[in-house]
């Protein structure tokens, strides 16, 4: 059966992101085209920027969040940057050009009250049939798993931050 399924990355250790990184790799292998939305990260150039620059053709990449949301300040430019990221992945979405959406970092803008959980369901209830969207992010709802097809739980053990070893190249970003 062709089904697009309903993947979600979460839980509290490092390495959601690239999984659904991995995923996108993986995918573009066998020509499917890819849509990447971050939803929460900055601008920071990272490895994954980088490398979507050499697959243009199937993989288009989104960074719509201004940084992590936690300790900041201004946390109104933040709710209007989730909003607009929202709106603008229903769009693509629904669009039907994808064979794969990955909609990074999306569990904050439920757990931070800036989209109802409820629209973000309806959303990827009515995706195109065969869309899969893989999600990532700690704290994800509990209506995001009820609606997923997998689920896995990344749990931290044990982490370099821990012993003051800062973010990594090729790592971390």
């Amino acid at each position: 059966m062709e089904k697009g399924l309903i993947i979600i990355y979460t839980g509290d250790g490092k390495g959601k992101t690239t999984a659904a990184l991995g995923q996108a790799f993986r995918a573009i292998g066998h020509g499917m085209k890819i849509c990447i939305i971050q939803f929460v990260k900055g601008k920071r150039q990272t490895g994954e920027i980088i490398t979507a620059e050499k697959f243009k053709k199937l993989l288009e990449f989104h960074i719509k969040g201004r940084g992590f949301i936690y300790n900041t300040e201004n946390m109104e430019k933040h709710l209007k940057a989730g909003k607009e990221a929202w709106e603008f992945a229903k769009k693509k979405i629904s669009s039907d050009k994808y064979d794969i959406i990955i909609l990074d970092e999306l569990t904050y803008l439920i757990k931070y009250d800036i989209v109802k959980e409820s629209e973000i369901l309806s959303a990827i209830k009515d995706k195109p049939e065969k869309l899969h969207i893989i999600i990532t992010g700690r704290d994800a709802s509990e209506g995001l798993i009820k609606s997923a097809d997998l689920v896995s739980e990344i749990k931290n053990i044990k982490h370099p931050i821990q012993k003051g070893i800062k973010a990594q190249k090729g790592i971390e970003f």
